[in-house]
């Protein structure tokens, strides 16, 4: 069964001027159907506006539809009954992880939510010692969020959703806002939590390199879903990719381009080890 279905999704908004003639109807997410099934790690792409970020929202039942429908396991996030259980089946954690922390030391910050679901003290901490064993931040437990680095901050914003135990985890740019060692460190707990304990991830993104842990790629654009296929499958498509504004990786950019000279490339090359295997056949 899918973990995460939705229907014939469309998101509105007003935007709103100094004016009653200012003001303009956007749609943000255009009729749109996805499945995911429980397991995958999906990574959503596409340029500032193509609906991304909002999508993530849906899916938290942070933005209710316009038309269409979102369901977590089943539930519908339109039922304002679900949205408890929903988002503790599916959290989110935001670009900016300063936003997400709430407590003045980092068990305590881990701890809320768990506290916010009523569930028992002895339980609380079995799942903030849990959480932050998995997120390697143990030694951090009692300092104060204040005086970590922003790869810390966003592995304490990661543990505070594990602490709630969901089965999806949606990241809307996780990493924008760090250096390129904190990036590395998140993105290795995000590929371990995928592979080791089976929790459904869905990554906003537009760096590459993470866009290439995925299982799946949804490419958005205006608003609708542009491309939706594995790795190989869409960044053989650079044509398409550069129409909608979007980069490729190097080697699959560099395999395309020698393509075009005659080089006789295959068109599923992702990575640079490919890319020099290939070449090397020809030495």
């Amino acid at each position: 069964m899918s973990i995460l279905q939705v229907k014939n999704l469309v998101h509105k908004y007003i935007t709103v001027g100094d004016s009653e003639e200012d003001k303009q109807e956007v749609t943000a997410i255009d009729d749109i159907d996805i499945s995911v099934e429980k397991g995958e790690f999906i990574a959503i792409l596409g340029k500032n506006g193509s609906g991304k970020s909002s999508l993530a929202k849906h899916i938290n039942g942070l933005l209710m539809p316009t038309e269409g429908a979102v369901y977590v396991k089943g539930m519908d996030t339109r039922d304002k009954r679900n949205l408890l259980n929903i988002r503790q089946n599916a959290g989110i954690v935001f670009q900016n992880p300063d936003n997400q922390i709430v407590g003045t030391i980092v068990e305590e910050d881990v701890a809320f939510g768990p506290e916010n679901m009523g569930m028992p003290v002895e339980d609380i901490w079995d799942r903030v010692t849990s959480a932050l064993e998995g997120v390697g931040m143990t030694a951090y437990k009692e300092a104060s969020p204040n005086h970590l680095s922003g790869g810390q901050k966003q592995r304490i914003a990661i543990a505070g959703i594990m602490a709630m135990e969901p089965e999806c985890i949606i990241l809307d740019e996780p990493t924008a806002m760090l250096d390129p060692k904190g990036r590395r460190h998140v993105l290795s707990l995000v590929k371990a939590l995928n592979r080791e304990k089976k929790i459904t991830m869905l990554m906003v993104t537009h760096h590459m390199e993470e866009v290439l842990l995925a299982d799946r790629i949804i490419v958005m654009d205006h608003g609708r879903i542009a491309m939706d296929g594995t790795p190989k499958e869409v960044f053989s498509k650079v044509d398409e990719m550069k129409q909608l504004g979007l980069e490729v990786p190097y080697a699959a950019e560099l395999a395309w381009q020698l393509r075009q000279e005659g080089v006789p490339l295959s068109e599923t090359i992702t990575t640079r080890e490919e890319l020099v295997e290939e070449l090397c056949q020809f030495v």
